[in-house]
């Protein structure tokens, strides 16, 4: 079974969190036969490990980690990588793949265009 791993920064601040929590909402409403998990790299839960474990209790075989992140900083080109080389190493029966930042896609960049230019009226 497939399944996604929404994988975000983390903050000190809760609240931070709130719009990856309405991002899984949406997922679940739009795809209730695929699931999801949120996964932060530091200062929140779950962290990516726990949250292939969740999918894995769930039945997932095949998880792709999608980083939410604005583009491919350090974090995503130092970090992210041996934290998902860890956990290919953890669960060898399971296949873990990433896409790049959502970011980097031109379908959000124009989403943000289009956000923009609507909040500005034009």
């Amino acid at each position: 079974m497939k399944a996604i791993i929404l994988f975000g920064h983390g903050a000190r601040d809760s609240r931070w969190r709130e719009p990856f929590d309405r991002l899984a909402v949406l997922w679940r409403e739009q795809q209730p036969k695929t699931p999801v998990e949120l996964a932060f790299l530091e200062m929140m839960q779950p962290s990516l490990e726990e949250a292939v474990i969740s999918l894995s209790a769930q039945g997932a075989n095949e998880i792709t980690v999608v980083p939410v992140f604005f583009g491919q900083g350090g974090h995503l080109r130092n970090d992210f990588p041996v934290l998902l080389e860890e956990c290919r190493s953890k669960f060898p029966n399971m296949t873990l793949s990433a896409t790049p930042a959502v970011g980097e896609d031109l379908a959000v960049l124009q989403a943000i265009v289009d956000f923009g230019r609507q909040k500005i009226g034009l």
